[in-house]
């Protein structure tokens, strides 16, 4: 269940299993039925309206369905992302703590999976193995980081990006924020007694930091001090070794940008984040070029698993992939004929620059986005909190 094959087969041949009923009755627990639609989702090989026509044909969904109050939340995360941009990256609000009462590096026994408190290192272990944590696991881990050994949220945030298949700057970010309390009224904490109600006997971790009450992690919230991570050491296993993040694809089929390629021809460019794009019929002579660029990942390096998801989803959409800089495509992509691309964030700003480049040549090519039906009514005036922006949101149907 933990593995992703990158093709729009796949998913939606994963959509046709989602129960929506059974899901919002055991969507809580680890081995509940969870949808594990978010790496194609995040990747572009399904939209939110795709997900919602599909499932409410087959199973009536009420507008205030858990599943999509839960598609919800992802285009409110949307929402704020198109509103504050790079402000993603910054404390909507002070937490319990200042921003500088955090240390900005991640401790080496969590990247190792070795701190003793099994439901840490358990959502290391499968963070690291299959690209992908169940939401639960991940409000855990974020809480165990923050709270209890004083790592700021943005460290952690950066960090679980690079390794998840859905990683997504403004759903990653702002449920960090959410849970250290810089994005909520109050920080998110857990004990061993919500692990055991939620999460199979390997995750349990009876006699650890984590298994006291309440208001006393709460207190551990608020406090400047770290706890003594190695009062969990006894727990601890054996560790494992973080797969390295890459700032370039490991895959030498991508290439440096060709523009005798593209000279003359249509072009539709297949980026990360839309790898089902153009799938209605388009010019049969049209070239289909998958693109990278590299200003998109100094900051936000992938691991390889990542990197080979998005790589097999492109090249089974076509043979050709184009790696480089926003200049450099935009260069070899000059003498085309037209270029055309869903837009899709994170991607949106850089293909934004690519739109200006190319309009800024003479002769340039014709340029043309296509978007995705909308599943939510977009809501114009900035919303800071999702309970606002649902109110004035509807389906667009």
């Amino acid at each position: 269940m933990h593995n992703f094959e990158p093709t729009t087969a796949a998913a939606w041949a994963r959509l046709a299993a989602v129960q929506p009923d059974t899901y919002a009755r055991t969507r809580n627990a680890i081995e509940g039925a969870v949808t594990r639609l978010s790496p194609y989702i995040s990747h572009g090989l399904l939209g939110l309206r795709d997900i919602y026509d599909y499932l409410n044909a087959r199973h009536p969904l009420d507008a205030k369905h858990k599943l999509v109050f839960e598609l919800g939340w992802r285009a409110y995360y949307h929402h704020v992302g198109a509103h504050i941009g790079d402000g993603l990256h910054q404390s909507l609000h002070t937490g319990v703590l200042p921003d500088d009462a955090y240390q900005t590096e991640m401790p080496t026994d969590v990247l190792e999976a070795r701190t003793g408190v099994a439901a840490i290192d358990m959502a290391v272990r499968e963070l690291y193995s299959f690209g992908y944590l169940h939401n639960h696991a991940r409000m855990w881990l974020a809480s165990y980081v923050v709270h209890l050994r004083k790592v700021h949220w943005h460290a952690g945030a950066q960090w679980m990006l690079g390794h998840l298949l859905d990683g997504d700057v403004a759903s990653n970010h702002l449920s960090w924020q959410w849970v250290a309390g810089t994005g909520s009224v109050k920080p998110y904490v857990f004990n061993a007694d919500n692990v055991a109600k939620y999460a199979p006997a390997p995750w349990h971790s009876p006699a650890t930091v984590i298994d006291t009450s309440y208001d006393a992690l709460d207190r551990l919230a608020r406090s400047v001090t770290a706890v003594d991570h190695r009062m969990d050491g006894r727990f601890a296993g054996g560790g494992m070794a973080q797969p390295p993040l890459m700032h370039a694809p490991p895959d030498a089929r991508w290439l440096a940008p060709d523009a005798a390629l593209a000279a003359g021809r249509d072009v539709c460019l297949l980026h990360p984040w839309s790898l089902g794009a153009f799938s209605q019929p388009v010019n049969t002579d049209a070239l289909f070029i998958g693109v990278g660029f590299s200003e998109m990942h100094r900051q936000a390096p992938w691991s390889a698993r990542r990197w080979n998801f998005v790589t097999e989803g492109l090249l089974a959409r076509t043979p050709t992939l184009w790696w480089g800089g926003l200049e450099a495509i935009a260069q070899a992509l000059q003498g085309a004929r037209s270029v055309g691309w869903q837009p899709q964030a994170p991607a949106n700003a850089v293909l934004d620059n690519l739109r200006a480049q190319l309009a800024s040549g003479d002769p340039h090519p014709r340029v043309s986005a296509t978007t995705e039906r909308a599943l939510f009514t977009p809501v114009e005036p900035y919303c800071e909190s999702f309970a606002k922006w649902w109110r004035l949101t509807k389906l667009a149907l």
